[in-house]
């Protein structure tokens, strides 16, 4: 079922590329690949054939974002491929404190995708009784835009400030969150991304929060805050300013009463529109926030396959991720989304036969992983174990030779609650059954140092005085029903399928 997914997903890829590989940068873990005389990775299979690797996709995140500059009506793009045609809908952002929740209201106007081409008319489209944020007199807007293909798939939201009346500029803009991260308590993590590298500030609890270094990437942390009140934060990025709040968890041991939410599975789904912006269920990921926020949930425990993932390329897979953030967002910024790994987050090296395929995890593993790359995307507590490196198995203690758990494996607690998440999906390998002596891990299966982690966890917790209640999350269940009782820990009751290493 897994294989035949992967096998979908591959058909929508296109080409090769030359990356170059190194045997050095190969996993002791693994066995048949080498690079070939071109310094192409492939895999020799057991009954000597050669699997060359499979490069390329249709979209990527960088792509999408494009090349954005404004001009003299609004604003350019240019994806940077002269196949790419299609729509882009576009529509202002309130930033009135009535508008709390921050979807563009798109205009029902479109700018067409030429040869990779679009442009924006903001300045003859945008104006009159359709200028609700007065961009006219304050010559500031921000702007959401939403990138359709000819076919009529939804790839990208997006979101940019610009300045001027015409001509336009391109602001210093947020252009992925911000998202309330690691509350605690006392204590809180912003996260967000900027459009150029810049040094931004938080304001809340009467304390300004700055960074030292300039980044695209932010997380910045804010103490000394009261349990169990909602602040106000303020993000300063550059000349601009976004006021959201947030509440802090009760001290621990105050047994308040409060409610959390879990859900699983956001992947695209049937039906067109929102059901599948690009790998994302947008439509009810975002009737899921809006029910929370309904029910003043405290934080939601989103545990795996957000995304349809199974992908060959890390901008591929940072789309997917960045729509799914995307439309978290606007309620994200005012409570937690606590993500967790699933299998459909598998970002992987295949190698492609005349008559099969084989599938692993990417590497080199401390940077492009599966694994790192969720890391990358997702803020979660960094109390996990390190991986399974110096593990009985380990084949070379001097190197790196799995993935780390650092953020895809970690426990937090919420007054006397204590949440563990775990990754079932560690170092997978799709293709695993069928083609063991590759090297991997299988569906399901939770190696010996997590277990371990586990372990020391499950009693540090059971002693705490101040937790009463211990739930332990992964996406692959323990107790599988439906299509997943041959797979998912159970594999029908057979206990023989197992990883392979070296």
């Amino acid at each position: 079922m897994i294989f035949n997914l992967l096998i979908a997903t591959i058909v929508t890829l296109v080409g090769l590329s030359s990356v170059q590989a190194q045997e050095g940068q190969i996993p002791a873990v693994h066995r048949g690949i080498v690079a070939d005389a071109d310094g192409e990775l492939v895999y020799i299979d057991s009954a000597g054939d050669t699997l060359t690797r499979v490069r390329g996709a249709k979209y990527s995140l960088e792509q999408m974002r494009g090349s954005l500059s404004g001009c003299d009506n609004g604003l350019s793009f240019d994806f940077g491929d002269p196949d790419l045609s299609g729509k882009i809908y576009f529509g202002l952002i309130s930033e009135l404190s009535e508008m709390k929740y921050s979807y563009p209201i798109y205009s029902g106007r479109s700018a067409v995708i030429d040869s990779g081409r679009a442009e924006i008319d903001i300045k003859s489209k945008l104006v009159g009784k359709y200028d609700f944020v007065g961009w006219q007199e304050s010559g500031q807007l921000r702007l959401g835009y939403r990138i359709v293909n000819d076919k009529g798939q939804l790839l990208y939201d997006g979101k940019i400030r610009l300045k001027g009346t015409g001509p336009f500029e391109v602001d210093i803009s947020i252009v992925e969150g911000p998202f309330i991260n690691l509350v605690t308590h006392h204590s809180a993590t912003v996260s967000f991304e900027t459009n150029v590298a810049i040094a931004c500030e938080v304001v809340a609890g009467g304390r300004s929060f700055s960074e030292v270094r300039p980044s695209t990437h932010h997380e910045i942390r804010l103490t000394r805050l009261e349990p169990n009140q909602e602040h106000e934060y303020t993000v300063i990025y550059g000349p601009n300013r976004d006021t959201y709040s947030f509440r802090t968890a009760p001290a621990p041991g105050s047994r308040l009463p409060f409610t959390f939410a879990y859900a699983s599975d956001s992947r695209a789904n049937n039906g067109g529109g929102e059901r599948d912006l690009w790998g994302v269920n947008a439509y009810m990921l975002k009737k899921i926030a809006a029910l929370c926020n309904r029910m003043d949930t405290r934080f939601l425990q989103f545990t795996g396959d957000m995304i349809d993932g199974y992908s060959v390329e890390i901008g591929d897979i940072e789309l997917q991720y960045a729509n799914w953030k995307r439309t978290a967002e606007p309620f994200a910024c005012y409570f937690p989304f606590v993500a967790s790994f699933g299998n459909h987050e598998c970002l992987m090296h295949y190698f492609r036969g005349e008559s099969t395929g084989v599938a692993i995890d990417m590497f080199p593993f401390d940077t492009e992983s599966s694994e790192a790359l969720f890391a990358r995307n997702f803020v979660n507590p960094k109390n996990g174990p390190d991986s399974e490196d110096d593990s009985r198995y380990d084949p070379d203690p001097a190197s790196i030779d799995f993935p780390s758990y650092s953020e895809n494996v970690f426990y937090y607690t919420y007054d006397n609650v204590a949440m563990i998440s775990l990754n079932p999906d560690y170092w997978f390998a799709p293709s695993i059954e069928g083609t063991p002596e590759i090297g991997g891990n299988l569906h399901g299966y939770i190696m010996d140092n997590q277990l371990e982690w586990l372990e020391k966890v499950l009693g540090k917790l059971e002693v705490d005085s101040n937790i009463d209640h211990i739930f332990v999350t992964l996406h692959t269940p323990i107790l599988p029903n439906g299509g997943h009782v041959g797979d998912d820990m159970w594999y029908s009751g057979n206990n023989e399928p197992s990883p392979w290493v070296a």
